[in-house]
């Protein structure tokens, strides 16, 4: 098992009951979530940034996404 911290910008104009949903869908495209915070949000796109640590197999790999850091701790 790998632990991968990154970063993801999630949309805010969706119901804010469906934000959750909207956060760990994201993040499930690049692993298990293990917890995650919104730690920035921008009024003017009305998005956030989401930091997250998630884990995946040491066999299968992440989808790059440039736009987002990536880091991994074995």
């Amino acid at each position: 098992m790998t632990l991968h911290f990154i970063e993801a910008e999630i949309d805010l104009t969706e119901s804010p009951a469906d934000l959750p949903r909207a956060v760990e869908t994201e993040l499930a495209k690049r692993g298990d979530p293990l917890r995650w915070a919104i730690t920035k949000t921008d009024p003017e796109t009305q998005t956030a940034t989401v930091e997250a640590v998630v884990t995946s197999d040491a066999q299968s790999q992440l989808s790059s996404d440039k736009s987002a850091p990536e880091s991994a701790v074995k």
